[in-house]
């Protein structure tokens, strides 16, 4: 009798024992679980930060670049402004002398005839 009162609760320690490991298990999993929910949030989030980051630096750099290229246009602009400003100049310039040439040519042709 006392061999079948032992193995009797000797049986139902083993059992209560066994049947707690699971609730354990599953408490793990769970919290397993749990952690890595938080992680890929975590992860998620960082990642949408480092995508904002890369998109705001490329729209930066195209400003920047538009930027460079508006003032390469503009300096072209005044190159062709300067450009045409010389020739205009220079135009002018030869316009003058030649009427400078001719008066002259007449002033000279005019005293010789005056003298003889």
């Amino acid at each position: 009798m006392k061999n079948v009162i032992a193995a009797l609760i000797a049986t139902l320690f083993a059992t209560a024992a066994f049947a707690q490991a699971p609730a354990v298990v599953k408490a793990d999993a769970k919290l397993a679980a749990t952690v890595a929910t938080v992680d890929a949030k975590e992860v998620k989030a960082v990642v949408k930060a480092d995508a904002k980051v890369a998109k705001a630096e490329v729209k930066a750099d195209a400003k920047v670049a538009a930027t460079a290229a508006d003032a390469k246009a503009d300096v072209a602009v005044a190159k062709a402004d300067a450009k045409a400003a010389k020739a205009k100049a220079h135009h002018n310039s030869v316009k003058a002398n030649a009427k400078t040439d001719v008066a002259g040519a007449a002033v000279t042709s005019a005293a010789p005839a005056a003298t003889k």
